[in-house]
């Protein structure tokens, strides 16, 4: 009789051929009963609706929702084209955000579909799709993305798209607007239903960001047909930044706007920076006397088991890896000499900066030789490969427990540099600091060691500013990480900034 450890075995081999398939959204039927139970039981697979499974961890905890948030687009691509086949898509909106770069995963999902039901489908953690009866567009006016998410494509979810969109989803329609080259690409549409109204609207809202070539270009082209048109901005506010025409990746240019949407409540909300210490000397040590405490707290809220008799034994150099195998299989104490490492490399970056070289000049020179030095003990003790090291993630990454999904390892390329230089154009402290840190963790770019990297680049941006070096104290993680979801869903870093003013207040 086979024991319980060779049937989970067996079912986990059924489980591997289907993903080998590239399957994520498993149906039932994929599985025998017996598999289905042994697998749901043991935390490999997690049901999501009533015959409808996604691959799990059986190390996550009852409750965690990292893996329903790192399948969701995948499966709800797959479990749509089961129902519908070819014929849904998703609403001219959420197809905007999209294109937009957004894949905030939403509490609801708008569907389109000529067979729908015109209900809701509960998912798990409070997630729903809402399915809605609706004409989509003819198949050439549809686009498939990476997930097999049926969307509209640019220029018709923008003749589609309800009015308030503009206003409820600003930074994407902005973004959505300036992927549009020439006019000719939506005026066609605009003419061909006849969309005096829309074409108004659309004149008024690439008028908004800049682009009056366009806007002029549909405004004439409509004329020219016969169209009494009536320009109207959809926008409630004028866009406080022109968006370069020459720049085609959504990410960058969403990165800009958002900066620019942020900054002013973080101006609003932390203390005003006092300039550059003066007392070069009693800053660095101040520095170096935080290392104990802030070493314990970044690590502990990155989940390592590290103690401050641990991170001296790693200060000390009694820590060896190289000749004593206990060290050597001690992942936290890996982690505690890797932090150690890049301590001090970011003494040496504070250096620079007190020297008044320019922070965010500083910060893009430096900051991969902080993360190198973070994981190079890992190298040295074989657990990562040489290569590991080499620079941005060439992989998707997700956040646990985060609705928000990183941009792509192609984006990550795109937006580092775009990052860099609103840091070194940004004349506000503040806002180097906390938009420093949020943004950097907004994009993700390693595959690890992003929420390390992060703080020491908010420490690095706080000394450009004459802040206190400051700490982020283990019993505030869930604070911590709330503010971070917060602005990273809901693009409001009101929270954040509040989070972080308290403690630079208190040191």
């Amino acid at each position: 009789m086979a024991t319980p450890s060779e049937k989970l075995a067996s079912s986990l081999e059924v489980l591997k051929r289907i993903q080998d398939r590239g399957i994520i959204a498993i149906r039932s039927t994929e599985l025998t009963r017996t598999h289905r139970v042994r697998l749901v039981e043991a935390g490999f697979i997690q049901e999501v609706l009533k015959g409808w499974y996604i691959p799990a961890r059986p190390d996550e905890t009852a409750g965690e929702s990292t893996a329903w948030f790192t399948s969701y687009w995948n499966f709800c691509a797959a479990y749509l084209t089961e129902r519908f086949g070819e014929d849904w898509c998703l609403s001219p909106e959420q197809s905007l955000q999209i294109h937009a770069g957004n894949k905030t995963v939403p509490v609801q999902l708008f569907v389109r579909a000529n067979q729908a039901k015109n209900g809701i489908t509960h998912l798990i953690f409070d997630t729903s799709i809402l399915e809605v009866r609706a004409n989509i567009p003819a198949s050439n006016e549809i686009v498939t993305d990476e997930h097999g998410l049926r969307i509209f494509s640019l220029p018709v979810a923008l003749v589609s798209c309800a009015k308030d969109f503009y206003v409820r989803s600003a930074t994407d329609a902005r973004t959505a607007l300036a992927m549009i080259r020439d006019s000719s690409e939506i005026l066609s549409y605009l003419l061909e239903g006849g969309h005096s109204v829309i074409a108004g609207r659309l004149t008024g809202a690439f008028r908004n960001i800049g682009r009056t070539r366009i806007a002029d270009g549909i405004m004439n082209g409509m004329k020219s047909a016969g169209y009494t048109v009536q320009e109207t901005d959809p926008f409630t506010v004028q866009s406080s930044i022109i968006l370069s025409p020459r720049v085609t990746s959504p990410y960058v240019n969403r990165l800009r706007l958002m900066w620019q949407e942020m900054r002013h409540p973080v101006i609003d909300i932390f203390p005003q920076s006092s300039g550059l210490p003066t007392d070069k000397g009693a800053y660095l040590k101040q520095v170096a006397d935080n290392f104990v405490n802030d070493a314990y707290n970044s690590l502990s809220i990155e989940g390592y088991r590290v103690s401050p008799e641990l991170i001296e034994h790693v200060r000390s150099g009694s820590w060896q890896p190289e000749t004593n195998e206990q060290d050597k299989q001690h992942r936290d104490a890996m982690a505690a000499r890797g932090y150690w490492q890049a301590f001090q490399a970011v003494q040496k970056s504070l250096e620079s900066i007190l020297n008044n070289e320019n922070a965010g000049d500083v910060a893009d020179k430096d900051h991969i030789l902080w993360y190198r030095e973070m994981f190079s003990p890992s190298v040295t003790a074989g657990i990562l490969k040489a290569s590991d090291l080499a620079g941005y993630r060439n992989h998707p990454v997700y956040i646990r427990r985060s609705k928000h999904v990183p941009p792509s390892a192609d984006a990550v390329r795109d937006l580092m540099p775009a990052f860099f230089d609103l840091l070194k154009e940004e004349e506000n402290a503040a806002v180097r600091v906390v938009l420093g840190h949020f943004v950097f963790v907004y994009i993700h770019p390693y595959i690890d060691g992003n929420g390390r990297t992060g703080r020491f680049l908010m420490n690095v941006m706080m000394a450009s500013g004459g802040y206190p070096w400051t700490v982020i104290p283990l019993e505030r993680r869930n604070d911590y990480m709330g503010a971070l979801e917060k602005a990273s869903t809901e693009q409001d870093i009101s929270a954040f900034t509040q989070f972080l003013a308290e403690l630079v207040t208190k040191n």
